[in-house]
């Protein structure tokens, strides 16, 4: 018999919370002496989730001013020498096009800006600065409710960053503190990009993770732009070729290896 829609729900919420990379514990990166953790999704059950089962993301609201400040404070030592974003007169309109070059192809991306402007706008700095070039793919999950590549760590081993952490924005702020609901197995849709983190309080970096089928998380995971049909399916071909399995809570290194060779902001 099937577990009512509410437990499964639940299950992978709960598990969503402790996603490790490269870690066998839940941790954050507070400690500046101890690199962060950074997670992003659930280990799956065996049996595939029934997605239907599963409600959408709420409709992100529109900005309520032009533009925004953002904090970045320190954390941990940076994997790659980096200066942290500007934090005032961060625009909250349009979209900004990346072409990301990776040995296996090209990955296009568009980054929005009304969903997530300091999320945006760091990575838009990473990118200017030259953080992500030459840098691996470190987690590649096939499982069918969580298929994800994830990338962002220069050192590859899952648990880096780039010396600055962020609070999470869409769809996290699309829930009152405290809201269960906002613990609960939601959809993110194919073709989306979302951020890793370590856990509740502000723990976003530079990892990010690139949803190739749709996939279940709980609503914990800025939402900040789309990948595009190209970049999709060169997606696809690595996921074709699986992963190693090395990782306790699901996937591992693509077996086909993945670098970023270049990314540039159009």
């Amino acid at each position: 018999m099937r577990a009512p829609v509410s437990v499964r729900r639940g299950v992978l919420a709960a598990a969503g919370i402790c996603l490790l990379l490269a870690s066998s514990a839940c941790s954050s990166d507070d400690s500046s002496s101890t690199p962060p953790t950074t997670r992003t999704l659930a280990s799956q059950p065996s049996q595939a989730p029934d997605l239907s089962a599963y409600p959408p993301l709420p409709a992100p609201a529109a900005p309520a001013s032009a533009t925004v400040s953002c904090a970045y404070p320190p954390s941990s030592k940076s994997s790659k020498p980096v200066e942290a974003p500007s934090t005032d007169g961060v625009s909250t309109a349009g979209t900004v096009g990346v072409a990301m070059a990776t040995s296996q192809g090209p990955i296009g991306l568009t980054l929005d800006r009304t969903e997530a402007p300091c999320t945006v706008n760091s990575f838009v700095s990473l990118a200017q600065q030259g953080y992500f070039d030459d840098t691996p793919c470190h987690r590649l999950v096939t499982s069918p409710g969580l298929q994800v590549l994830q990338c962002g760590d220069p050192s590859g081993a899952g648990n880096g960053g780039p010396g600055y952490r962020f609070a999470n924005e869409y769809p996290t702020t699309a829930f009152a503190e405290g809201d269960p609901a906002a613990q609960q197995g939601m959809l993110y849709p194919r073709g989306t990009i979302a951020m890793a983190n370590s856990g509740p309080g502000g723990t976003n970096g530079s990892q990010f993770f690139l949803v190739y089928e749709d996939s279940v998380l709980p609503p914990q995971y800025t939402l900040f732009g789309t990948i595009s049909d190209e970049g999709l399916a060169t997606i696809e071909k690595i996921a074709a070729e699986g992963d190693d399995g090395s990782m306790s809570a699901g996937g591992g290194k693509p077996n086909t290896p993945v670098q970023i060779e270049t990314v540039k902001v159009s």
